[in-house]
């Protein structure tokens, strides 16, 4: 996903600086192009060796060494970089960067820099909250450089509260966020709903299905990722919520309804990943609840077509896509509920894949539209979500 992107983090002197190797290892899995530039005091707590076997790039610390390329390597990386991340940030650094001060390579190349900046302070508490800091944050706020406040907890000084580095996975999921993609979303409004419903049959027991929301946590977090204002409707899951996702939390398939059609005239796109319990019982027998088999008296009723309803009442410019789960003759039953729903794309998968269906971090589908069906090789479920939006873009 980071495929052709420069990206340059930047390593202070903190305790929590070995923590950037597993950044760095993440983003070149991803196909970034990183170069690590540290500072002197960050060369006490880890060795630079470790970010050029993980990036493949030498590991940047003196302005004036002369071991590259002929070039001006501070302006010449400056220029190159798509994002400029710092983590951890010192408050030393921040110090510098918020007055102009240019006094290493660091500081030197992230002066120099007018990419999108990130920087993930860690310090001692008293220093994070002195002042002078927050001073300092806020003017490089001003100046439009993110800053992604760190988290509370136990700091290897001994003390209790804010200082922490952000978690490594939140730094890499804000990298994501600022670099994956162009943005080609911006300015769109994406509604998801995901996972399973679940209807009650008694104060024990209840109607549900294998959904795991893996899927549609996957198509929110892209949607996010690709700049859009994302609302995620989420049945019953094991799964944290996506960065950047206004998430809202339903159980029923009948507050799945209520949740998404209140929303659906301000959307711009509408997916539709969940997978609702067909069946709610229209009234429950207690005194049955240690049977196994579900109880005579309970009598099926049948949720609400949530799909069909937003095919009914949608807006001009408004693009509806479903997903499709069948057991066979896939393109023709996906092309039939394609037309029944009114929906603008199926998206299609077959419970007999190999690497389809509930519950795998992997998905086999078919993107099928009026004109055209377009099959996919097995991939990752972020992969899927990917070509999805793709798809709706080139329709």
């Amino acid at each position: 996903m980071l495929k052709n992107k420069c990206i340059v983090i930047g390593v202070t002197g903190s305790i929590a600086a070995y923590k950037a190797a597993d950044v760095v290892s993440f983003l070149k899995k991803q196909g970034a192009d990183v170069t690590v530039i540290m500072t002197k005091n960050a060369l006490n707590f880890i060795n630079p060796i470790t970010f050029e076997t993980l990036s493949g790039n030498k590991c940047l610390v003196d302005t004036f060494d002369r071991n590259f390329e002929f070039s001006v390597e501070h302006v010449s990386l400056a220029k190159r970089a798509d994002l400029f991340v710092v983590a951890p940030a010192s408050a030393d650094f921040i110090a510098k960067a918020a007055n102009g001060i240019a006094d290493d390579m660091l500081t030197t190349t992230f002066l120099a820099s007018t990419c999108k900046k990130l920087i993930f302070p860690a310090m001692n508490t008293r220093m994070y909250e002195n002042p002078i800091t927050q001073d300092n944050l806020r003017k490089l706020e001003h100046y439009g450089i993110e800053i992604v406040e760190p988290a509370s907890g136990y700091l290897a000084c001994g003390d209790t509260g804010r200082g922490k580095l952000a978690p490594v996975e939140e730094i890499e999921e804000y990298i994501m966020m600022n670099a994956a993609y162009d943005h080609d979303l911006a300015g769109k409004r994406v509604l998801v709903s995901a996972g399973p419903t679940q209807e009650d049959i008694d104060p024990v027991r209840f109607i549900t299905n294998h959904s795991t929301g893996k899927m549609g946590y996957a198509v929110a977090k892209n949607a996010a990722r690709r700049g859009a204002d994302v609302t995620l409707v989420s049945g019953p899951v094991s799964i944290e919520p996506p960065m950047g996702v206004r998430t809202v939390q339903v159980k029923s398939a009948q507050q799945m309804f209520d949740e998404i059609t209140d929303r659906s005239e301000e959307q711009d796109i509408i997916i539709m990943t969940a997978a609702v319990a067909d069946m709610r019982p229209l009234n429950a027998a207690s005194e049955k609840i240690h049977k196994v088999t579900m109880p005579d008296s309970i009598k099926l009723g049948t949720n609400p077509d949530i799909l069909s309803y937003l095919g009914a009442h949608r807006r001009d410019g408004q693009v509806i896509v479903g997903f499709s789960m069948e057991t066979e003759n896939l393109i023709e039953n996906s092309r039939v509920k394609l037309a029944k729903k009114h929906c603008d794309m199926i998206v299609a998968n077959s419970l007999r894949e190999k690497g389809a269906g509930f519950g795998t971090d992997t998905n086999v589908v078919t993107l099928i539209t009026k004109d055209k069906a377009e099959e996919l090789p097995i991939m990752s479920k972020d992969e899927v979500a990917e070509r999805i939006f793709t798809f709706i873009r080139d329709m």
